[in-house]
């Protein structure tokens, strides 16, 4: 048999050419004739068929100009700390980082490119390209960096840190390569040497990328750097936390204190909002404690970190006040007002159709639909009569959140559940009891009142895990001013932490008074502030 393609003599019963790999027959689909490679149509049925392609033939790769964000982290001390652990249990400890590795790059819409040794190389802006991919990247390099510690203390490894470097800049991209090779150039040496340069769990960033995400990162300036391979110093910038939704959203315009001493709290609402995503399952957080103790802050935390993740998440929030009218499912509607778009005070006609649209974009079957949409419009006041039973109700709504939850994970914030109903209480046991395979996360923020108004609340359920906040340590407490206001006296910083208690909002609204109440004295530009030295210099409420 001759191959059409390279002109060989092939044996007999040949199915492929023997030197270049192209098929010396193909098969009809329909028939099973056996027809020329060259030929379009079967000679038997006519059916068409699909024709090889040579080797030499195949498109080659594509490559253009891209702007990315490369990110560069390795571990710290790792060399030392393997030299006197068994091979096996070091293998273990890589394989667990490059799978937290994996899985916050991905979390965050960045492509692993490739390990080597104890670094990981990700890269943002191919093959899909975001406006907020520099961003994304620094987020996923916080988030690595801060993971390391807790990996270690699993693995016995004690003081094990993370370093890491981001690099925004155009350069070569493949389109079509898949793992190593998709990105090359400068800006690839570039973030291994800005990784080199950040301290032990520090993250370092470039100018380019500072500038494309200081709308949401807090910075501090690292100053200029000299780096290897590089003929001038590059200045760069030590990200410190995230500070804002995407884009900068939200962001405070005010003093902002630094998240510390709830780590693990929001490490584990993490992980079980993304246990409750991937299992499909419902679950409650019943997150505890006295006012001020940081359960909002807690909130806020988590719902900066949903919203930087690759992959949409349904997010609602509401929260419950202690008296009014119509306040039995303040919150739950309130949910539903954000979800539609509808303001408090929209008139009836314009939020009755913007629900409608709503429902309509979440449920598809028209009964079910009318179903639903009646029961919401009753939830939000915009129907007179209550036509529907509680029962009805309830599976009214419960099938709209599960109608949601098709398209994505579901998270439901409810703020001071103490002063919830006990018939929204009753909704949320609904809904744990009835939604068992939906990828629904409730987030409840509650005093210890709460337990006043549901004896054994966040105790006893299938799917319900329950936090207690306590107060901070005095050295937490410490850390918590001197993030505020850097050079605090130490008086004035152990008046506040004494008179706080452990309470953090307490010390942080008693500095933005002290703030705002020109107690600190502007030093120039720039948020540099100068305390006073003596406590008798504050007001006297602060001071008696």
């Amino acid at each position: 048999m001759t191959c059409t393609n390279c002109g060989t003599e092939n044996k007999p019963g040949r199915k492929f050419c023997a030197s270049c790999g192209v098929a010396l027959s193909v098969s009809c689909p329909a028939c099973g004739a056996a027809n020329e490679p060259t030929d379009r149509f079967c000679g038997e049925c006519g059916t068409p068929l699909a024709t090889s392609v040579a080797p030499d033939e195949r498109a080659a790769p594509v490559a253009e100009r891209r702007l990315v964000s490369v990110l560069f982290m390795d571990l710290v001390g790792f060399t030392a700390a393997s030299e006197s652990r068994d091979a096996e249990d070091v293998r273990d400890l890589l394989s667990r980082y490059f799978d937290v590795a994996r899985t916050v790059v991905g979390r965050y819409g960045g492509t692993i490119e490739k390990f080597i040794g104890d670094a990981v190389m990700a890269v943002w802006g191919t093959p899909i390209t975001r406006e907020d991919d520099a961003e994304r990247a620094v987020r996923s390099a916080l988030e690595l960096v801060a993971a390391i510690p807790a990996l270690g203390a699993e693995a016995g490894v004690d003081g094990l840190a993370a370093r890491a470097g981001v690099a925004t800049g155009e350069t070569a991209v493949t389109l079509d390569a898949e793992g190593q090779g998709m990105v090359a150039g400068d800006i690839v040496n570039t973030a291994s040497r800005v990784q080199s340069a950040a301290p032990p769990g520090g993250v370092f960033v470039t100018d380019a990328t500072r500038h494309a995400t200081d709308a949401a990162i807090a910075y501090e300036e690292a100053g200029p750097h000299e780096l290897k391979g590089k003929s001038e110093p590059l200045t760069l910038h030590h990200a410190l936390r995230v500070v804002a939704l995407r884009g900068g959203q939200l962001r405070s315009t005010g003093l902002e204190s630094p998240f510390v001493g709830r780590e693990r709290e929001l490490r584990l609402v993490k992980e079980l909002f993304h246990a409750s995503a991937d299992q499909r399952r419902t679950h409650l957080m019943a997150a505890t404690g006295v006012a001020g103790i940081g359960k909002s802050r807690l909130g806020w935390e988590f719902a900066k970190y949903v919203d930087g993740l690759a992959d949409d998440v349904y997010w609602h929030r509401g929260r419950c006040i202690a008296y009014g009218e119509g306040v039995t499912y303040w919150a739950l509607a309130e949910m539903v007002r954000g979800r539609a778009g509808i303001a408090e005070e929209e008139v009836p006609a314009s939020a009755a159709e913007k629900l409608s649209d709503m429902v309509a974009r979440f449920v598809g079957d028209m009964e079910e639909r009318r179903w639903i949409e009646g029961r919401l419009a009753q939830l939000l006041g915009l129907e007179d009569r209550v036509t529907a039973s509680r029962d009805d109700l309830f599976a009214a709504w419960r099938r709209f959140v599960e109608r949601i939850a098709q398209r994505g994970p579901v998270v439901l914030v409810f703020e001071d559940l103490q002063w919830a109903d006990p018939e929204l209480l009753d909704f949320i046991e609904h809904l744990l009891d009835w939604s068992r395979d939906q990828p629904i996360f409730l987030l409840g923020l509650a005093r210890p009142e709460i337990v006043d108004r549901r004896t054994g609340w966040g105790t006893g359920r299938r799917g319900v895990t329950s936090l207690f906040l306590e107060p901070l340590d005095d050295a937490t407490m410490e850390a918590l001013l001197h993030g505020m206001v850097p050079g605090l006296p130490e008086a004035v910083g152990r008046e506040i932490r004494e008179r706080s208690e452990g309470i953090p909002l307490y010390a942080v609204e008693t500095v933005r008074m002290l703030w705002t109440e020109a107690c600190f004295a502007e030093t120039g530009t720039g948020s540099n502030r100068r305390v006073p030295s003596r406590t008798s210099t504050y007001p006297k409420r602060f001071t008696r």
